[in-house]
């Protein structure tokens, strides 16, 4: 297997392609373990897979403008949106796929940093439903 440096993913919020100021992104799934070992479990542990639940986590470069991270995210807080992140620019496909979940906006930092910084920020969002994975 080839190794993949990520240098040119796309990812959307809201349906507004912000892949120009993310400086980093992390899709988390999660399956909860739970366990069903009963007395016919010969002495093992036994588990099947529970809920599925996740989050994203995005770094980006604060942006004012309209249509930018700020009117975008602003007009987004307390509801559940649609992010998008492909690893990379190239068409979707079996090699690249889209991953595509909804998260619900719980936090917001419009201003951070200190004088002569480059104006950041980090979310992280709780998925609200499934994360799917396209290839065509």
């Amino acid at each position: 297997m080839a190794a993949f440096v990520i240098t040119a993913p796309v990812i959307t919020i809201n349906g507004v392609d912000l892949s120009d100021h993310v400086d980093s992104v992390e899709i988390n799934d999660e399956t909860a373990d739970v366990k069903t070992t009963n007395f016919g479990s010969s002495g093992n542990e036994t588990r099947t897979g529970g809920l599925k639940s996740g989050s994203i986590t995005i770094s980006m470069q604060q942006d004012y403008a309209s249509a930018k991270i700020d009117s975008t995210v602003w007009n987004a807080r307390g509801t559940a949106i649609t992010v998008t992140v492909k690893a990379s620019s190239a068409a979707t496909s079996a090699t690249n796929p889209l991953y595509s979940g909804s998260y619900l906006v719980t936090q917001y930092k419009p201003v951070s940093g200190k004088v002569g910084d480059l104006s950041t920020l980090s979310v992280t969002w709780p998925r609200t439903g499934d994360l799917t994975r396209t290839t065509s």
